[in-house]
C-alpha cells in the first residue's frame, strides 16, 4: 500500500493499493515483491529514462504513470507534481530577516532532536568482565558473553553462568590471539552474587612465516604469484583467527581469478608456538585444472529462447574461466526483471567438451505471464485519480515486457502501450517503444494529443545511464491568455545519470548526477526550434559512521533556448513548486503569472534544498529549507527566489523511509495554503 497526502487549508489524502492479477485470483503487492518493483524502478526511472512527451505524463516500466513537469523525471518516492522553480518579489528588508530565522530554527530543529535522543538503557550481562582496559576488547567480551534472560536466582545458578561465561570469553580471546589468556570465574557474597570473569590476558600472538602448499600441483606462475601477494599476512601482525580464514579466502580467489574454477581450500596447519608466542599457519590449496569456457545451455525449457540468452554472454567460446564473467550473465538476466529466480553456474568437471572446454549452465524460473497493477486515489485539490497497467512479460521470448497502461483524473488522463526490450541487439541496451493519447487539465493550461516515442537507453557498470530518444507528438493546447494551438512536434532526447550515493531510495553518503537535454521543432499553427535543458546533483555527508546523521543538499538548473517565452508552447515552459521540487508549494505557483493569477512559467529554473536528517533507529527525523525561482529569461535569475521550510519524520521500513513532510512557504502566494504536507516512499531527494 503507498498513500499520498497533500494537505493545506484543503486536505489532499489519498490512499493508493496495488494488486497483481495471477492464476487464481488477485494477490496484493506487498512484502519482497513490492521492496523488488521499487527498486526496480528507480533503475529505470531515473529522469532519463524516455524521451519527454508534449502533455508530461510518463510511466515507469514497472509501475504506473506519475506526473513530472519542465521534462523532468524524478525518482519514485521523492516526489509529488511539481518540478522547476523561480518566484516573485520579496517584500522587504524585514521580511527577509524573517525568513532566514524560520530557516534556521527549522534547521536547528532535529538537530536538538538528535542531541537529545535517550541513551539506550544498557542490558543485565551474564557475567561482569574485569582486567580488560582495551574497549574494543571489552566490548567484544561483552557481545561474547552475552546478556542474561533473568536475574540470578541462587549462587549455584551464578557460579554456573560465570563458568559459561568464563568459556565464552576463552574462546574470543584466542580467536583474538591471545592463546595465553585466562579466565577466572567467581561470585561474591550474597544469595544472589554477580558472576564475575577476572582476565588475565598475557601477551598477544603474531603471525609469523605463513606458507602456501599446492595440493596435486603448481597452478600457473601468474597464479601463483597472485595467491601469494593476495595472502595480506604480514610477519608480525596480530595472529587473530579472522584473519587467517580471510587470507585462505583471498588464496582461493586469487586462484579462481587466474581460470582454475575448481581450487580448493584443504584443511589447513596453523602451529601456535607458545615459546615465542607466534602463530604459523600453512595453507594447503587444490588449485586443479585451468577451466576454458563454452557456451551457454538451458536445461529446462521455458518462454525464454536460448539462443537470445547464449548471445548475452560476456565472453567467447574457449576463454579462460574467470568467475566475474558467470556473475554478469547472471547480473543482464535479472535486470530484465521477467524472471523469480536465475541460477547460473559452471557444468560439472564430466560434462567437459571433447575442446577442453566447459558449458556454463542457466537456470530461469519466470515470473507470471502477467501482472495487473490498480491504483486509485483522491485529493480535493486534484480530485480522484485511477491507474491501471496491464503488464505481459517474455511474450517474445526474449525477457520483453509489453504494458497497456489508463489512467483518468481530474487533472490529467492517459491510455498508451509500451514494448520494452532489454539487451537490444547488445547486452545493456534496452529499446522502448511507446504509444499514448492523453488529455491534462493543468492550472496553467488544458492539452488533448497523442506521441509515439521511441527511447534506447545504455548502462555503463553499475550507477551510469546514457539515453537517447525521439517522439513524435501531436496536441491541441489551450492557453486562455494566448487561445487554442494545434501542434505537431519532433522531440529529440539526450539524458545521462550517474548515481553514486550508496542507497537509491534512502542515501547516506556519495552523490548523484543527472541531466537532459531536449531539442523541440514545433510545426503548425506557431512553428518554433528551441531546446530544453535541465540538471541536477544531489549530494550527502555522513556525521558518522553508521550515517545516523547526514546534511543533504540538491541543486538543479534548467533553461529553455531558442525562443521568446510567449512563443514557447505552455507545456514546455518551466514551472515549480510541489513536493518534487520546492516543497510548501503548490503545483505551478512558483514563478511569473498573469495578471488573473493563472501561471505563466518560465524559460529558466534554479531549484536549492539542504536537508539535516537523523535517524533515532525506527523513527527518523528531518529539517529541510527548499528555495527556488522561476525567470523569464533565458538565464536562471538568483535575486528573486521563493524560500519554504519544514520538518519531516521517517518511518523506517525494511527498503525504504515511509516520508512525511510538512512545509510552510515563506512567499505564499495568494489563495495558497498556509502549510502542505506530503507522504510518500523514499527521501525527498
Amino acid at each position: 500500500m503507498t498513500s499520498k497526502i497533500v494537505l493545506g487549508t484543503e486536505a489532499r489524502i489519498g490512499f493508493k493499493v496495488k494488486a497483481r492479477k495471477v492464476e487464481g485470483g488477485l494477490e496484493p503487492i506487498a512484502g519482497a515483491r513490492t521492496s523488488a518493483r521499487v527498486s526496480a524502478a528507480v533503475h529505470a526511472g531515473s529522469g532519463l529514462s524516455g524521451s519527454s512527451r508534449v502533455g508530461r505524463i510518463a510511466a515507469l516500466p514497472s509501475g504506473p504513470p506519475f506526473r513530472h513537469n519542465g521534462g523532468w523525471r524524478s525518482r519514485p518516492g521523492r516526489t509529488g507534481p511539481g518540478r522547476s522553480g523561480r518566484t516573485g518579489r520579496g517584500t522587504g528588508r524585514e521580511h527577509r530577516v524573517e525568513q532566514h530565522r524560520l530557516a534556521l530554527a527549522a534547521l536547528a530543529a532535529v538537530s536538538a532532536l538528535a542531541a537529545s535522543a535517550p541513551a539506550a538503557h544498557a542490558a543485565e550481562r551474564n557475567a561482569v568482565v574485569e582486567g580488560v582496559d582495551d574497549r574494543a576488547l571489552r566490548s567484544a567480551l561483552e557481545r561474547a558473553i552475552g546478556d542474561a534472560r533473568a536475574p540470578v536466582e541462587n549462587r549455584l545458578a551464578a557460579r554456573q553462568r560465570a563458568r559459561d561465561a568464563a568459556d565464552s570469553a576463552v574462546a574470543l580471546l584466542r580467536s583474538e590471539g591471545y592463546y595465553a589468556a585466562k579466565a577466572e570465574p567467581y561470585i561474591g557474597e550474597g544469595e544472589r552474587p554477580t558472576p564475575t570473569v577476572q582476565i588475565q590476558l598475557g601477551p598477544r600472538f603474531v603471525v609469523a612465516d605463513p606458507k602456501v602448499e599446492w595440493v596435486g600441483g603448481e597452478p600457473s606462475a601468474d597464479a601463483v604469484a597472485a595467491a601469494t601477494k593476495s595472502l595480506g599476512l604480514a610477519a608480525g601482525a596480530p595472529g587473530r583467527a579472522a584473519d587467517v580464514l580471510a587470507a585462505e579466502g583471498r588464496l582461493v580467489a586469487a586462484v579462481e581469478q587466474h581460470g582454475y574454477a575448481d581450487a580448493a581450500a584443504q584443511p589447513r596447519q596453523v602451529v601456535v608456538d607458545h615459546a615465542d608466542h607466534t602463530v604459523r599457519p600453512t595453507f594447503r590449496i587444490a588449485a586443479g585444472g585451468a577451466v576454458r569456457l563454452d557456451g551457454v545451455r538451458l536445461p529446462a525449457k521455458g518462454r525464454t529462447h536460448p539462443d537470445w540468452v547464449a548471445q548475452l554472454a560476456p565472453w567467447k567460446p574457449g576463454e579462460l574461466y574467470r568467475p566475474e564473467l558467470v556473475a554478469e550473465l547472471e547480473r543482464r538476466l535479472l535486470d530484465t526483471q521477467v524472471y523469480d529466480q536465475v541460477t547460473v553456474s559452471l557444468a560439472p568437471a564430466d560434462q567437459t567438451t571433447p575442446q577442453g572446454e566447459r558449458p556454463v549452465i542457466v537456470s530461469l524460473a519466470d515470473r507470471s505471464s502477467r501482472t495487473l497493477d490498480l491504483s486509485a486515489g483522491y485529493g480535493s485539490n486534484e480530485g480522484a485519480d485511477v491507474d491501471l497497467r496491464w503488464s505481459l512479460f517474455n511474450r517474445l521470448g526474449r525477457a520483453d515486457t509489453l504494458a497497456f497502461e489508463a489512467r483518468t483524473a481530474e487533472i490529467g488522463s492517459r491510455l498508451g502501450v509500451d514494448l520494452s526490450l532489454p539487451h537490444w541487439l547488445h547486452p545493456d541496451r534496452t529499446l522502448k517503444l511507446t504509444a499514448e493519447g492523453f488529455h491534462d487539465t493543468l492550472p496553467a493550461y488544458d492539452q488533448t494529443g497523442g506521441a509515439l516515442r521511441v527511447d534506447l537507453t545504455h548502462r555503463y557498470g553499475r550507477i551510469a545511464y546514457f539515453t537517447r530518444g525521439l517522439s513524435l507528438v501531436k496536441t491541441s493546447v489551450y492557453d486562455k491568455h494566448t487561445g487554442t494551438m494545434n501542434l505537431e512536434a519532433l522531440k529529440g532526447l539526450l539524458a545521462f545519470s550517474l548515481d553514486r550515493s550508496n542507497d537509491p531510495l534512502n542515501p547516506t553518503r556519495g552523490w548523484r548526477a543527472e541531466g537532459r537535454v531536449e531539442p523541440t521543432l514545433v510545426t503548425g499553427s506557431h512553428g518554433l526550434l528551441y531546446t530544453t535543458s535541465q540538471a541536477q546533483v544531489s549530494a550527502y555527508l555522513p556525521f558518522d559512521s553508521e550515517g545516523a546523521t547526514v546534511l543533504a543538499g540538491r541543486v538543479r538548473l534548467g533553461s529553455v533556448i531558442g525562443g521568446r517565452l510567449a512563443s514557447v508552447p505552455a507545456f514546455d515552459r518551466l514551472y515549480s513548486g510541489g513536493g518534487g521540487s520546492v516543497r510548501g508549494y503548490s503545483y505551478q505557483s512558483i514563478g511569473p503569472r498573469y495578471a488573473d493569477g493563472v501561471p505563466q512559467g518560465g524559460l529558466s529554473l534554479f531549484e536549492s534544498s539542504a536537508e539535516l536528517r537523523h535517524n533515532f533507529g525506527v523513527i527518523g527525523g528531518v529539517a529541510f529549507v527548499d528555495d527556488g525561482s522561476v525567470s523569464q529569461k533565458v538565464n536562471p535569475d538568483f535575486r528573486d527566489v521563493r524560500f519554504a521550510v519544514g520538518l519531516g519524520l521517517r518511518y523506517n521500513l525494511p527498503f525504504a523511509p515511509l516520508r512525511l513532510d510538512i512545509a510552510r512557504p515563506l512567499h505564499r502566494p495568494k489563495g495558497d495554503a498556509p502549510f502542505q504536507l506530503y507522504v510518500s516512499i523514499g527521501q525527498a531527494f
